[in-house]
């Protein structure tokens, strides 16, 4: 059975959501704020954490950003912040998805199964090729890691997943509704601001020059395109 963390403080959301997930085959272990939260995080293995933004005791960005330093783990955001700033800032303070609230148990049943359907394929597929190198950017399909000159970097699984995607696309244009569907594993759910945002980070993490990014590069209008020259 599934593991998942679920930091919120409502005890009425948490509950619900649990008795919810659990009938989707899932153990859930429940945190009524930050500090517990990532004591529970340590004390267990966890496939997946489900984060609200706004806790009693230390914000939700702050506790994202700890769990980044420990752990590649998917992390969905359950917020009822729908301003994108709050969004935005969860989503680039590591968080691999959102969901605002009220929460239908469904759809966040169908987030966790894509992310964790995710998680799976970076185990099990197998590109064309062993190695994609683009520019000083080598991705190695069998190990999962990517390095820029001879560097590993700190990939989120998404972001691993986003990139191989680009990489394996190279100098084509990639739309936001083609991004969600080949990186995060649905069609409409979800929106532009979940692709965005994580094009931003990583554009941190490659580019040389982020703000004036080479590689991964805006196509007004139409989405995204990785360029190799």
């Amino acid at each position: 059975m599934q593991k998942l963390l679920f930091i919120e403080d409502d005890h009425h959301i948490r509950a619900a959501l649990r008795l919810a997930l659990e009938d989707e085959g899932y153990e859930v272990i429940e945190a009524a704020d930050g500090t517990t939260g990532l004591a529970a995080f340590d004390a267990n293995t966890v496939e997946l954490v489900l984060l609200d933004l706004r806790l009693p005791d230390m914000s939700g960005f702050d506790v994202c950003r700890i769990l980044r330093t420990k752990s590649l783990v998917p992390i969905i955001i359950v917020t009822a912040q729908t301003d994108t700033h709050d969004l935005v800032a969860g989503l680039e303070a590591g968080a691999d998805d959102y969901v605002t609230k009220p929460v239908i148990a469904k759809e966040l049943a169908a987030r966790i199964r894509a992310s964790l359907r995710r998680t799976t394929l970076l185990v099990t597929s197998v590109t064309n090729a062993d190695k994609i190198i683009v520019r000083d950017i080598e991705l190695r399909s069998q190990q999962g890691i990517v390095l820029k000159a001879g560097v590993e970097l700190p990939l989120t699984k998404t972001e691993y997943r986003l990139l191989q995607t680009f990489m394996e696309n190279q100098n084509n244009v990639l739309s936001r509704d083609q991004l969600l569907e080949l990186v995060w594993g649905y069609e409409y759910l979800g929106d532009s601001r979940l692709v965005d945002a994580h094009i931003r980070r990583l554009r941190v993490k490659i580019e040389d020059s982020p703000d004036d990014p080479k590689m991964i590069v805006t196509v007004r209008g139409m989405g995204y395109r990785l360029l190799t020259a």
